[in-house]
């Protein structure tokens, strides 16, 4: 399998989900990356090319052959067999979008192999269709910041693309896993209670829509849908709250399912506040990460595309 057998590459961002309160609803890309090789096969097959994802099933077992082919059944074509190289770091079970990164690649994949030619409003409403909510597959098939309602029959997003702030975070070694952080949440909420919860969640879009970061984060800390329940899940939460408090950081949220943790802060500062964070607490992996404004991304080999002419 040598260069001039790539067809092409698709390369697609990490997210996070929630910022607190926007619970299923707000999304945000972030510069962790998950890299399909696609090469000429005779069958299908995939192969890590990175420890994250070395366990990864290696034939059609593997989840983002079972999503392209779904994307490919879909629209009554044939799927052609390839071999894919999976490059990521992206940690999964982890709050970093590792499943939503992987379910918009492979409908990309089937895009490019199938000659789709699916719009962004196809393939957003197909990987909401997969993952049940909007954030995690918008923020990295869009990138930016994504505020979004997924519906059966359609998916609506409102883009954010400049979210002009540094992020840190703070990824416990542990895994939680979605079905599990679900299953702390209430199944009912007083008619108070959600009230005040909706309050919350407008005033989080409505400090972001305005870029006021500061009332974002006091915002992020109230939310009553899921921090407050998941907390007993990812004990680092509280102690990473009050050293981002003494820092001056703008909020901190669970990072979707957690266990990993966001700490969100002014433009500048993110290294600063790792290495701080680096000394608090050592026995996570601490990283500085960026909002990227792209999301993913179609490389095609042009020795593939000399070859065609």
């Amino acid at each position: 399998m040598n260069e001039a057998d790539m067809l092409f590459s698709i390369t697609v961002p990490g997210s996070t989900a929630n910022l607190g309160p926007g619970f299923d609803s707000v999304g945000m890309a972030l510069s962790r990356y998950l890299k399909l090789s696609v090469y000429r096969s005779g069958e299908w097959g995939f192969s890590p090319e990175t420890e994250t994802v070395a366990g990864i099933p290696a034939g059609t077992d593997n989840l983002i052959y079972q999503v392209a082919k779904r994307t490919a059944d879909r629209y009554n074509e044939e799927l052609p067999p390839v071999h894919v190289k999976v490059w990521s770091d992206i940690p999964l079970a982890r709050g970093l979008g590792s499943s939503a990164a992987a379910i918009v690649a492979a409908i990309e994949l089937a895009d490019e192999l199938c000659g789709l030619q699916l719009s962004e409003r196809d393939k957003l409403h197909l990987a909401s269709l997969e993952e049940g909510h909007p954030d995690n597959a918008a923020a990295s098939l869009t990138g930016g910041l994504v505020i979004g309602l997924h519906e059966e029959e359609e998916t609506h997003i409102v883009r954010v693309p400049d979210a002009d702030i540094d992020v840190v975070a703070v990824i416990p070694f542990y895994e939680v896993l979605t079905r599990d952080a679900r299953d702390v949440l209430p199944k009912q909420l007083p008619y108070r209670n959600a009230v005040k919860a909706s309050a919350v969640s407008n005033l989080l879009i409505a400090a972001i829509m305005s870029k006021d970061w500061m009332l974002a984060g006091k915002m992020m800390s109230k939310d009553l849908l899921h921090q407050p329940y998941r907390a007993m899940l990812v004990p680092e939460l509280p102690k990473v709250e009050h050293v981002a408090e003494i820092k001056g950081a703008y909020g901190t949220a669970l990072s979707g399912a957690g266990p990993t943790i966001l700490v969100l802060t002014e433009k500048g500062k993110g290294e600063e506040l790792k290495q701080q964070l680096s000394l608090n607490f050592p026995h996570c992996e601490i990283a500085a990460l960026t909002v990227p404004r792209e999301g993913s991304v179609i490389e095609r080999n042009p020795l593939q595309q000399v070859k065609s002419v």
